[in-house]
């Protein structure tokens, strides 16, 4: 069975949810027969690289409201992320456009490496405050997985993979998905949101057993979209 998965490096719910997944796959009896695929999905195609501005700053004028209200959405989030032990660092995170992140899973699937590449980029930008935006990063990161760095660096010049990641979006597109993470289930059973881990199971066991058209389980929970993410104002 085969689980997609449409994410950004830069959304928050989407690494909390990607823990989820990974729970409730760790209990699943079939588990060594499923595959989970990362899809390249852009929150903000026409985000700017880096221009100093803190990940506060950036919500309190997204959100319009003030910037003590925007390090309270942070803090809430950063609870969130600590429940699923990851670690999230708002007060150094660098904004940036996440569009050659993407491009460099693809290149890392080639040398099937594209999920641990995913997981590096997700914790780079979260956990280190690392600028995903950045060629010289993004080789780096890629080379600490054993890619090639200057083969990274050559690729990044180009517009080498970027049919690959407008391709994933054109099918995120197709299916109708407006907001991150995404998880199809063997194109039977959608997860919209950073569900408990309890639907996932759920997910997992009857994508498992049944035949049925694509079907969204679960209701509302935590995603971001191009509008912004669903972050608590207090």
């Amino acid at each position: 069975m085969q689980i997609e998965v449409w994410s950004d490096f830069v959304c928050p719910f989407c690494y909390i949810g990607k823990r989820r997944l990974e729970s409730a796959l760790e209990t699943f009896p079939q588990r060594d027969q499923i595959e989970v695929v990362f899809k390249s999905f852009e929150l903000d195609p026409n985000a700017k690289d880096s221009n100093g501005e803190s990940m506060a700053e950036l919500l309190a004028a997204k959100y319009q409201v003030s910037l003590e209200q925007a390090q309270g959405m942070c803090e809430n989030m950063r609870q969130q992320a600590a429940g699923e032990n990851l670690t999230y660092d708002f007060d150094k995170m660098i904004p940036t456009n996440s569009f050659d992140a993407h491009r460099l899973v693809h290149y890392a699937k080639e040398y099937g490496k594209g999920n641990e590449m995913s997981e590096r980029l997700f914790y780079a930008f979260f956990t280190e405050s690392k600028n995903i935006g950045d060629h010289e990063t993004l080789a780096l990161l890629g080379e600490e997985l054993g890619l090639s760095a200057t083969d990274i660096r050559g690729m990044l010049r180009t517009d080498e993979f970027t049919r690959q990641v407008r391709q994933d979006e054109a099918m995120g597109s197709q299916l109708g998905i407006q907001g991150v993470p995404f998880f199809v289930f063997d194109g039977k059973y959608a997860v919209s949101g950073a569900q408990p881990v309890e639907m996932f199971e759920q997910a997992l066991t009857k994508a498992w057993g049944e035949g049925n058209k694509l079907e969204v389980m679960g209701g509302d929970a935590e995603a971001c979209t191009a509008d912004g993410c669903d972050l608590p104002k207090s």
